[in-house]
């Protein structure tokens, strides 16, 4: 199979090229995610509505509470997207920044009741544009996959945090083995085919489907997470582990 990047598809779009299945090269892998979220930002949340059945936004709630942030703390909500997640870490009174490398998907975010009183900065998770210990929370929800690097990710959240800081991870997990197979079936075939339905981009869903499927289960993400410098690391499992929340904190 042509490797992407190297040799693109006929049309230019790298979407049309079938991401799992081939090797990639970091600068392809780039190129590819921001390209999925650009073709899908306009209907990204509904997207999501049907693919969980509704039961993101329970996740997000939990996740939300489980961060705790407190009035008058610097919280930054990297991949925050259309700043869903945002949006509840500040009706505690957080200060809440919006970190995300797609225009497109801060531009349906601004728009949302109370997205006036977010910072939107568009920036990627290897790389942020802030001064060290800015921040008493981080968080990310449904993006750590999605980086490039994701050790210089965790490297750059820890950098970011200030001593005694907490980091949240909400992220796509490895469920339990008697729930794999439904899963994985609903994965492969009834999402990319709701992508079709609702976006007309069938190989954007098939990506985000694919990068589910490599990212490491909740212990080898938990040790990722010990080896970037964070503490009192733990994970919660939902759904039966089909997602989980993971925990850390910057030593003080």
């Amino acid at each position: 199979m042509t490797e992407l990047g190297s040799d693109p598809s006929p049309n230019g779009d790298p979407l049309a090229t079938t991401f799992g299945r081939s090797r990639v090269s970091p600068e392809a892998r780039r190129a590819l995610v921001r390209a999925t979220f650009e073709a899908v930002a306009p209907r990204y949340d509904l997207m999501n509505d049907l693919m969980s059945l509704g039961i993101h936004r329970a996740w997000k709630r939990r996740f939300a509470a489980m961060a705790a942030p407190r009035t008058g703390e610097a919280a930054l909500d990297l991949a925050g997207g259309t700043g869903d997640v945002a949006l509840l870490l500040a009706r505690d009174g957080a200060a809440v920044t919006v970190a995300d490398p797609s225009a497109a998907m801060m531009a349906v975010g601004r728009r949302r009741p109370g997205g006036e009183r977010l910072d939107w900065r568009e920036a990627e998770a290897e790389q942020l544009p802030f001064a060290d210990a800015s921040f008493d929370l981080v968080t990310i929800a449904f993006g750590i996959r999605n980086v490039t690097h994701m050790d210089a990710a965790l490297a750059e959240i820890h950098r970011v945090l200030r001593p005694g800081g907490r980091f949240f991870c909400l992220e796509f997990s490895t469920p339990r083995a008697w729930l794999a197979p439904f899963y994985g079936l609903w994965s492969r075939t009834a999402i990319p085919a709701l992508g079709a339905l609702v976006s007309g981009r069938v190989e954007a869903y098939r990506y985000l489907v694919e990068s589910i499927g490599r990212f490491p289960d909740q212990a080898r993400f938990a040790d990722m997470i010990r080896t970037a410098g964070f503490h009192h690391v733990e994970w919660s499992d939902l759904s039966f582990g089909i997602a989980a929340i993971h925990a850390g904190v910057k030593p003080g």
